[in-house]
């Protein structure tokens, strides 16, 4: 199959493409390589997708049309996952515009785009924060998520609401997924665990906000992906929802539907500390913080949905997962 991945540089992006193109797919990559974190990763992200014959990237922003419009007829796409973003709940206090630009003038390029050309399936990424204030646990796909704590999760949510307009009007197949807390190999630098390690290695103190007292659903981002590639081929039909009454998500008057992607078993912060202390080999000194303006004290996701359409559910443990994280920080860095 052909593919147009939005984000190819980036974290999961890269994860995604690297398993599409390892089963034999045609990969198009748009990536506007923005300088949020380091860039240097993010090309090297790159180069090792540029090992398969397969891979095809575009650097060019989300709100670029010409850009988009680029990596549309190169990749003339049977199915679209739009992973790109500007991601971060802190940096959206910062700079507030990064999240209008790309996360709602660029989502909505790319739904026009799937207007034109009429996908398979158009999948997008979303994520947890949107259940913001949300006071009942797990967080379930049919659950209200009205209450955004930060911008990045408002213009998530909207990009959700606007998918689902074109998916009414036009008849895309949409698919929009909520991530929990993904970590793994090659993660982002601006996320706990690559700072956590980043400072327990340098002798630095680490900052645990909430007095270490939140927790969250984590998904290992080779669970992430196995959860993602298996979505592309549920591709949702009006009328046609799937498990007990009231499991699905699918909308009533749209081929559209939202599902979390999450093991569903939340880890407290101190655990996790724990854990990393334990896969670098040294104890961290620990400064402990009052919580972050637009953090929520926890995440837990209902991985019901998730289960229903694809048999599977994400299950690597942080014990499995944070030392391949630091076993690839160690070989990365070369400390």
């Amino acid at each position: 199959m052909r593919f147009l991945v939005t984000g190819t540089a980036g974290f999961i992006g890269f994860h995604l493409a690297k398993r599409l193109l390892g089963a034999g797919h045609v990969v198009v990559g748009l990536d506007g390589l923005t300088p949020y974190y380091d860039v240097t990763l993010k090309r090297a992200r790159h180069a090792e997708l540029e090992r398969h014959n397969g891979f095809t990237a575009v650097i060019g922003m989300l709100e670029d049309t010409g850009a988009v419009a680029e990596a549309a007829d190169l990749a003339q796409p049977d199915v679209i996952i739009h992973l790109a973003a500007q991601a971060g709940v802190r940096y959206s206090l910062e700079n507030p515009k990064a999240y209008v630009d790309a996360n709602l003038t660029g989502s909505w390029n790319i739904l026009e785009l799937a207007r034109r050309i009429k996908p398979a399936h158009l999948l997008l990424a979303s994520t947890s924060s949107v259940y913001g204030a949300n006071a009942k646990i797990p967080f379930a796909e049919t659950d209200r998520a009205d209450e955004p704590m930060t911008l990045y999760a408002a213009t998530k949510k909207s990009m959700e609401a606007m998918a689902h307009s074109y998916a009414h009007l036009y008849g895309v197949p949409t698919t929009a997924f909520r991530f929990f807390t993904v970590y793994g190999p090659w993660g982002r630098p601006d996320m706990a665990l690559f700072k956590f390690v980043a400072a327990i290695l340098e002798g630095a103190p680490i900052d645990i906000y909430g007095e270490g007292r939140m927790s969250r659903d984590f998904t290992y981002v080779d669970d992430l992906v196995e959860a993602v590639v298996r979505l592309t081929d549920c591709v949702p039909r009006i009328g046609a929802p799937v498990g007990p009454d009231g499991l699905d998500s699918l909308s009533p008057v749209a081929p559209f539907r939202v599902v979390n992607v999450a093991a569903g078993k939340p880890v407290g912060l101190m655990e996790f500390v724990e854990t990393i202390e334990a896969a670098v080999g040294r104890p961290a000194q620990r400064h402990m913080l009052p919580m972050q303006a637009g953090d929520v004290p926890r995440t837990f996701a209902a991985a019901e949905l998730l289960e229903a359409l694809t048999q599977y559910r994400p299950s690597t443990p942080v014990a499995e997962g944070v030392p391949a994280f630091v076993a690839w920080y160690r070989a990365y860095y070369g400390v």
